[in-house]
């Protein structure tokens, strides 16, 4: 029977496909990194106030990073060059989601817009980080070589989601909330579809490398497909509503170490 579980057990259980699976993950966490340690140094003065908690944000998306390399390094295999077409974070950078690079780049200051556009960029694709890593968390929780990574790292996705509502209340108080909405929407509706994009392209590799049947490759697709069309038709809501979370302060403190997995 073809469900989520097998279907990531068959990856796992391949050196290769394993390989690709965790160099891909390590590369969007580490990128993610990155983009939100500047953030954090370019933050305007004004809300000085966040930047450590954007700070908190991109120390535990860099600790993910080092956990998937750690993950592979356990099984004595090296990170691979990540094709350009699954590169969920450099392909919503390149559709003008979020920051652009170039920007961050810059020693110019960012204005408060931007950490608005930040904020809802970051609401939309922690929902789907969340989401993903709950099923693993549901499945996998147990597993004695991914186990605890899985659990540290959806603890620290939920995290994040929750310090994204929070903030991007505070600023809907301040009287932000029509361009908060626009943005939720626009980044929504452009996360699905490169989701969709990189799914595919993601199993199209994977179909390679465990050499699954056309039939096989075909369901999946379809799969992928109707995830996107419900998706497109009113599952997008889910990523652009905002509530206060249960836990407020969720990035308040330092990180959290990464755990050994050698």
């Amino acid at each position: 029977m073809l469900s989520a579980k097998s279907l990531f057990q068959e990856i796992l259980d391949n050196d290769e496909s394993y390989r690709l699976f965790c160099s891909i993950a390590a590369s969007g966490e580490s990128q993610g990194g990155w983009e939100n340690a500047r953030i954090a140094a370019l933050v305007p003065a004004s809300e000085r106030e966040l930047a450590p908690r954007i700070a908190r944000h991109g120390a535990d998306e860099d600790k993910h990073g080092r956990i998937f390399n750690a993950l592979m390094k356990k099984r004595g295999l090296e990170p691979v060059e990540i094709p350009p077409d699954t590169d969920y974070t450099m392909l919503l950078e390149r559709y003008g989601i979020g920051l652009a690079h170039e920007k961050l780049k810059d020693d110019q200051p960012l204005t408060v817009q931007d950490i608005v556009t930040y904020l809802a960029h970051s609401r939309v694709t922690e929902q789907r980080a969340s989401e993903q890593m709950d099923l693993l968390r549901k499945h996998f929780a147990d597993h004695p070589e991914i186990g605890r990574a899985v659990k540290m790292i959806s603890g620290d996705e939920d995290n994040h989601l929750a310090y994204c509502h929070e903030e991007l209340l505070r600023f809907a108080y301040a009287g932000h909330g029509r361009a908060i909405q626009r943005t939720l929407r626009e980044c929504a509706l452009a996360e699905i579809r490169i989701y969709r994009d990189v799914s595919l392209a993601v199993m199209a590799h994977m179909g390679r490398i465990l050499g699954w049947s056309r039939p096989r490759a075909a369901v999946l697709a379809a799969g992928i497909h109707a995830v996107y069309a419900y998706e497109r038709a009113a599952g997008w809501r889910r990523m652009v509503s905002l509530k206060m979370p249960e836990r407020r302060g969720a990035l308040d403190g330092p990180a959290t170490v990464a755990p050994e997995f050698a």
